[in-house]
């Protein structure tokens, strides 16, 4: 295997030596075609994004991100069904969630969890909450399984954990994911009355209200920031320096929350989806921004890696230089 890489990489270099190297754009497109990561010089502007795109390539990004998205699409209804029977707990109203799902979400997609949401909780039975728990979890944590693959290649990393290992960071990431997202969209709506909420029963002072009215709005993206920051430390089978994820973090997290509006609002205001295909419009919009939004949180993870190997490249060259100088 090793020789015959080894005779594939002598032709390309052959090929290269018989049709000299283009500048610019076309020879930025024939190094992408080559998919040599070890004669990019990442130290350089052009050598990093080079090796970037090349490694997006090689992991399979977009493929890894169909299976976190196809798990996490498993896994909605399940969570939904399970939040809705908080709602007694939370002092919510049925109907102010699904308002909330109509004002944020595309028309087609608030009917169809609507209804499916509202003909499930009209026939639940006394074990809805645990069956709905263990279904979102199992279903999500599978789709986490994508995102550590992807993350370990990245690195070029094993994976040498046990399975029960595995499955049980899978698990806890995955309850954290939800947990954070589940925050970062409730916040902003319903913020007013779980400040309230909290003033009344912990007793706290009138202060309190007006300044949770401000930082309500900053906690969401802090959160997410941290959930994919610790997702990009602990998931990938190697140590990593908690500084080093903290570029990909922000892109992740700026890159999630920009997209998801852009899509939105693509969504509200030009997708005829339902006219296009029917009933199963809504759906499709589901696996459309999930599938963007696990892209996303995948290219964060290459460009940790990416940056990383930079850092390490950076330093070996001035180790060499102050040898040789």
């Amino acid at each position: 295997m090793g020789h015959k890489r080894t005779l594939e990489r002598n032709k390309r270099k052959k090929k290269r030596e018989r049709n000299p190297k283009k500048s610019g754009v076309m020879g930025f497109v024939e190094d992408i075609k080559d998919g040599d990561l070890e004669k990019f010089d990442v130290t350089t502007s052009q050598g990093f994004f080079k090796e970037l795109i090349v490694r997006i390539k090689k992991v399979d990004v977009t493929g890894l991100a169909s299976q976190l998205a196809f798990f996490f699409l498993l896994s909605l209804f399940p969570l939904l069904i399970f939040l809705m029977t908080l709602l007694p707990f939370l002092n919510l109203d049925q109907g102010e969630v699904f308002l909330f799902i109509r004002e944020y979400a595309p028309e087609s997609v608030a009917q169809l969890i609507e209804k499916t949401l509202g003909e499930v909780l009209a026939n639940r039975h006394g074990g809805l909450l645990s069956i709905g728990a263990l279904a979102t979890i199992w279903s999500a944590s599978k789709g986490m399984n994508a995102l550590t693959k992807a993350l370990n290649r990245s690195y070029f990393a094993a994976e040498t954990r046990s399975f029960l290992v595995a499955r049980a960071m899978s698990v806890v990431f995955t309850i954290a994911l939800i947990v954070v997202l589940v925050i970062a969209l409730v916040l902003p709506v319903f913020g007013q009355q779980i400040g309230t909420l909290a003033f009344s029963y912990f007793g706290l002072e009138e202060g309190f209200l007006k300044l949770w009215g401000s930082i309500r709005w900053i906690v969401p993206p802090i959160l997410i920031f941290l959930i994919f920051a610790a997702i990009y430390w602990v998931v990938p089978n190697l140590k990593i320096r908690l500084k080093s994820v903290v570029p990909g973090a922000i892109f992740s997290t700026v890159g999630w929350i920009v997209t998801s509006l852009a899509f939105s609002f693509y969504v509200g205001n030009y997708g005829n989806y339902s006219n296009t295909y029917g009933s199963i419009g809504a759906i499709i919009v589901l696996m459309m921004w999930m599938y963007f939004s696990a892209i996303i949180l995948m290219l964060g993870g290459q460009l940790n890696a990416v940056m990383t190997e930079r850092k390490q490249a950076q330093l070996a060259k001035e180790k060499s230089n102050a040898i040789t100088g």
